[in-house]
C-alpha cells in the first residue's frame, strides 16, 4: 500500500514512562494521511510494519497535534537491540499495514 524510508531523529518523551519516539516528516505524514482508510481505531492511530537496522516489528503510528503529523514509539527491545539513544538519527523503513 504505501512504503517510506527515512532518518529522523529519536527523541525521549518528557513525561513518565520514558517513552521514545520519532516524529514522521511532514511530506510522508500528508502521503499517509492521504492514503490510509478512515477507521475507528484508538486515537486515530495507523497500522505500520517498521524496520530499523536489522530489527522489524508491527505497531501502530499516532497523529501528533504538535507538529502536525506523526509519532512513531520506538521500544526499549528495538533500542537495545540496534543500541539507539535519544537524539541520534536513524534510518527507517515503513510501510503501512493494510490489515
Amino acid at each position: 500500500m504505501g512504503e517510506f524510508e527515512f532518518d529522523a531523529e529519536l527523541w525521549l518523551y518528557p513525561g513518565k514512562g520514558g517513552w521514545h519516539f520519532v516524529t514522521l516528516p511532514m511530506e510522508i505524514a500528508g502521503q499517509i494521511k492521504f492514503l490510509a482508510e478512515p477507521k475507528a481505531r484508538g486515537w486515530r492511530s495507523e497500522a505500520v510494519i517498521v524496520r530499523i537496522g536489522r530489527t522489524e516489528w508491527t505497531t501502530s503510528i499516532f497523529p501528533d497535534k504538535a507538529s502536525g503529523s506523526f509519532v512513531l514509539p520506538v521500544k526499549a527491545e528495538v533500542r537495545q537491540k540496534e543500541k539507539l539513544t535519544a537524539g541520534q538519527s536513524i534510518r527507517i523503513k515503513l510501510s503501512l499495514d493494510g490489515g
